[in-house]
């Protein structure tokens, strides 16, 4: 139980300390150089904006689910 609680933990701080090199390179694809944007234009450029936010809540979703199967073993979650 303790090793999924730090196992869950681990995985949501090694995915916040990669939030903004997700947010680095999502902003990297929408130029191609300092001077011309990339052609992206309507809902492929909503998508691309939306990448940091998907990484953020499947971060966060697998650290719960790994906490969640640990205390579930444990007879704690009552699930």
């Amino acid at each position: 139980m303790l090793g999924n609680l730090i196992g869950g933990f681990i995985v949501v701080v090694i995915g916040v300390n990669l939030i903004p090199t997700v947010a680095d390179e999502v902003q990297a694809a929408q130029w191609q150089n300092a001077t011309q944007p990339t052609n992206l234009t309507g809902s492929a450029a909503t998508i691309l904006d939306l990448v940091t936010l998907f990484f953020a809540l499947g971060i966060l979703s697998a650290g719960i689910a790994i906490a969640a199967q640990g205390l579930r073993a444990a007879g704690l979650l009552g699930v």
